[in-house]
């Protein structure tokens, strides 16, 4: 996720520089911050949710945020005159990013994405509703000349890394790489009273992370045109809102007007699952609320979410949740 480039910068807290040159605020919805010296905490509410970006600019140039988003669409004023070089490691959940050219690109949890953020809209889109991770920002000028004041013989090159992994602009994406989950977990649970400090060697550790590795085309993200992903989404809306029924893949393509195989691969890119495997949690999680927040028989609650079998759903909701239906309704009393 960006840095809204104007907030903090305005009350004194960063250089704008660092944050951007956007002369306003592009954020939707009730906006808290919380300052305290060179780091602040955001707080975003709107109609879809709520999220938080905690920042820490460990040394000029450099800006480190920890997000948390419970929403479906988030609004980022980031914009700079600046060259950046930006890496979002996902923690949990999914981002959809509009890029230019009507695709739409996908980073799932374990994935980092390293971009300079030139084809970057501005909205930030949370198929699942979640999102957790965090985001490293380098403002390329500023940060190697703070870099090497700190440490003289530094071997990385901010310019020449930019060049590397986004020559034309086009985010590059790395699947379920180890070392960055190492650097990234690392600094989720660093103690307040160290945080500034251990941000700075994680940042340059990061860089070196990015220096030894080969941005192989092979690794490069995949998109999905924005026609075909709302014709997915709009059918996904479409049966989320009656689990009673029954709709097999092959129906939800035809929904969709796509192939199959297309249909089945631009759900995935999406939503992070296939479309049965998908329908399925979203049948369980709702039989599960209707266990805990209503008197309905077990019965009735499997032919709501679609089964007509008792045995078949108690069967479907155990390898679920790990207990029966009845079991997991006694184990709230």
């Amino acid at each position: 996720m960006d840095i809204p480039s104007d907030i903090f910068s305005s009350r004194g807290l960063l250089p704008a520089r660092v944050l951007g040159d956007a002369p306003e605020r592009a954020i939707e919805g009730e906006v808290r911050i919380d300052i305290n010296g060179d780091s602040g905490l955001l707080e975003i509410e709107t109609e879809s949710g709520a999220g938080s970006m905690s920042l820490v600019e460990p040394l000029p140039g450099i800006m480190i945020s920890f997000n948390d988003f419970h929403m479906e669409r988030c609004v980022s004023g980031f914009s700079t005159s600046a060259e950046v070089l930006c890496v979002d490691w996902c923690e949990e959940g999914r981002l959809e990013q509009p890029m230019a050219g009507g695709s739409c690109a996908y980073v799932a949890a374990g994935d980092i994405k390293v971009d300079d953020r030139s084809n970057h809209s501005g909205e930030f889109l949370l198929p699942t509703g979640r999102y957790r991770g965090v985001t490293v920002t380098y403002e390329v000028e500023r940060a190697q000349r703070s870099i090497l004041r700190a440490f003289e013989g530094f071997p990385v090159d901010l310019r020449r890394l930019r060049h590397r992994y986004c020559l034309d602009g086009t985010p590059f994406l790395l699947h379920r790489c180890e070392g960055a989950a190492h650097i990234f977990s690392e600094l989720s649970v660093t103690p307040e009273r160290i945080r500034k400090s251990y941000c700075q060697i994680k940042a340059l550790e990061l860089l070196l992370l990015l220096h030894v590795l080969d941005p192989l085309p092979a690794n490069g993200m995949a998109y999905f045109p924005k026609s075909q992903v709302a014709r997915v989404k709009q059918v996904r809306d479409s049966i989320a809102r009656d689990l009673s029924s029954t709709v097999t893949v092959e129906e939800a393509a035809n929904l969709a007007h796509m192939p199959l195989t297309t249909f089945k691969a631009c759900f995935k890119g999406v939503y992070g699952s296939s479309p049965a495997a998908y329908f399925r949690r979203l049948k369980m999680d709702l039989a599960a609320q209707l266990l805990r927040e209503s008197e309905m028989k077990v019965a009735d609650i499997g032919a709501a979410v679609g089964y007509d079998s008792p045995s078949k759903f108690s069967a479907a909701f155990k390898s679920a949740w790990g207990v029966s239906p009845a079991g997991y309704r006694r184990s709230l009393r």
